[in-house]
């Protein structure tokens, strides 16, 4: 068999995939990307992130009518939700999305190879079509970019009708009566948040004693208050037995403190982590270690691996990459929470500003929520910012680039920002740390 020779071959098509391959050609180099899908984007842009805001936008607006509007002196009458017309809508937003990585991947002249690759020594990769044609590249560097997969529970393997995985929760045509989530994280919180909005009942079981691990301990007693006051019937400490399946549903077996009982669920959904997707890439023999499935994080991964090909002196830092959680409020993680920085034997000071103090939150009727800050008290570098709020997400950028510079919580609150914003809440917050919020 003909091999083609690239200069960089990517093995996936997802965030980390497609942005290595893009920034490989404008360095010059051939390159050819390998995604077995229909269309390019990965996860993220087909079954993740993008499907799922779209969703959460969509139920966001349904929620602030029903319950909302009339403070603000709109009235609506016969308020009714289309899921057809939603979930096309959904599915256009992923279109769109998908067409313009192929359009970039046209702009610049990087070969899509659609098939499932398998990587053999010497940088060889054979691709094999649906239609069982093998096509063989060797390529002079391999970026693997497989992206990752949802994890089943053994006894309740998914099926996509009743047992759901993120797939599955993203097309659903009818409002579950009772949806089951099994995992208080990311994914399980924001689609159960989409279905509650829409009228379902949504309990969410976790295993651990509180939901969103590994956040600020502030940040997760807020969240937890909020999603309770929405009406999610959340279980911590509480693990699932067992469950039974039928055409109508699930009924899941779960056990707390030695108490047990059983809920009775027309739709589950899994959602208790993904792990890597390793499928034609043998990981253990290669010597690569594995780290957090975030879209971002793989975004500049692949950029990091692509000049590191080409020669550059550059390196990733993992110091400080934000994870949001599109709840609503919405939630940001970034770096160290006050807990690590502590167990890391730093003395630390901490600078707190609620948004219920915030003009700009006022006017928009959000008074939830929060931004910390946690610094060195001996320096006021800062090592961690946790937000719990409006459209937090969009205030991340300032903490990360004031982390990458090191910088403290004075550099931070002696920064103008624009009033009124919901990033004075930032800035008040820095100022806490020095014991000079203004109003609070």
């Amino acid at each position: 068999m003909a091999e083609q020779r690239c200069d960089v071959l990517v093995i996936g098509g997802g965030p980390g995939g497609y942005v290595a391959a893009i920034r490989a050609a404008q360095l010059g180099k051939s390159v050819v990307c390998v995604e077995r899908d229909k269309t390019l984007g990965g996860t993220c842009v087909n079954i993740g992130c993008i499907p799922s805001k779209a969703l959460l936008e969509t139920s966001h607006h349904y929620e602030f009518i029903a319950q909302h509007a009339a403070v603000h002196g709109i009235s609506t009458d016969k308020l009714a939700i289309d899921l057809p017309t939603m979930q096309k809508r959904k599915d256009d937003v992923v279109a769109a999305n998908c067409k313009g990585v192929e359009f970039l991947f046209r702009k610049n002249k990087i070969t899509w190879a659609q098939g499932e690759g398998t990587l053999k020594a010497g940088n060889l990769v054979e691709v094999k079509a649906k239609d069982g044609t093998v096509t063989q590249f060797r390529a002079t560097d391999v970026i693997i970019a497989t992206g990752s997969v949802p994890i089943a529970l053994p006894f309740l393997p998914f099926d996509e009708e009743r047992v759901l995985s993120n797939v599955g929760a993203l097309t659903l045509l009818e409002v579950p009566k009772h949806l089951v989530v099994i995992g208080g994280g990311v994914i399980g919180l924001e689609l159960g948040s989409v279905w509650r909005r829409l009228g379902a009942k949504v309990t969410v079981v976790e295993m651990l004693p509180a939901i969103l691990p590994g956040n600020d301990a502030d940040v997760v007693k807020e969240a937890e208050r909020a999603f309770k006051k929405q009406g999610l019937d959340i279980r911590t400490g509480t693990k699932v037995t067992g469950a039974k399946k039928d055409k109508k549903g699930v009924k899941v077996d779960i056990e707390k403190d030695g108490a047990k009982e059983t809920l009775d669920a027309d739709y589950v959904l899994v959602a208790i982590g993904r792990k890597p997707l390793l499928s034609g890439v043998d990981a253990a023999a290669l010597g690569l270690k594995l780290g957090a499935l975030l879209a971002h994080k793989a975004e500049e991964e692949g950029v990091i691996a692509t000049e590191t090909i080409a020669g550059k002196n550059v390196a990733m830092h993992y110091g400080a990459i934000p994870a949001v959680v599109y709840t609503w409020p919405e939630i940001v993680a970034i770096g160290a929470t006050e807990q690590q920085a502590k167990e890391a034997g730093t003395e630390v000071k901490t600078g707190k500003f609620p948004f219920s103090a915030n003009g700009r939150a006022r006017t928009m009727g959000e008074n939830t929520g929060f931004i910390k800050v946690i610094a060195d008290a001996k320096t006021d570098r800062i090592l961690g910012m946790h937000m719990i709020g409006p459209t937090v997400s969009e205030l991340a950028a300032e903490a990360v680039l004031a982390m990458e510079f090191r910088g403290t919580s004075e550099d931070i609150g002696i920064t103008v920002h624009a009033h009124p914003t919901l990033s004075e809440a930032t800035k008040e917050a820095a100022l806490g740390v020095l014991g000079r919020s203004i109003h609070i």
